[in-house]
């Protein structure tokens, strides 16, 4: 089971807006991908690499990696149970999906574009 949900992009459990701030990185204009990550996950290194070109796909939109360790309160409030973790945001910070593990490009940039209507 885990498997066939691994990745999948989909309403999250924790609802609510993200500042940037609370990031520590501005948000985009359009939208925000958030990964959270660890130092020693290899599925860490391709999400970065596949929100990095989905990011620079479309205009307005950030992507920032949070390192679980160092952020553990926001951890805890977010619910991240596992890295990588991916949020995707609205323009004004408000958390659309999320998958606990490693998306597919074609699943991110589906989940932008509910992001940004």
């Amino acid at each position: 089971m885990r498997r066939h949900r691994d990745g999948t992009l989909r309403k999250g459990s924790v609802d609510g807006r993200l500042e940037a701030q609370a990031l520590g990185a501005e948000l985009g204009e359009r939208a925000t991908l958030v990964q959270f990550s660890s130092a020693f996950c290899a599925p860490c290194r391709s999400t970065r690499r596949i929100l990095g070109e989905v990011a620079a796909m479309v205009d307005g939109v950030a992507h920032i990696e949070i390192d679980a360790e160092d952020r553990l309160e926001l951890v805890r409030e977010l619910n991240v149970l596992r890295t990588p973790t991916v949020l995707v945001l609205d323009g004004t910070g408000t958390i659309v999906q999320r998958a606990a593990g490693q998306p597919r490009k074609a699943d991110v940039i589906a989940a932008l574009g509910q992001a940004i209507t």
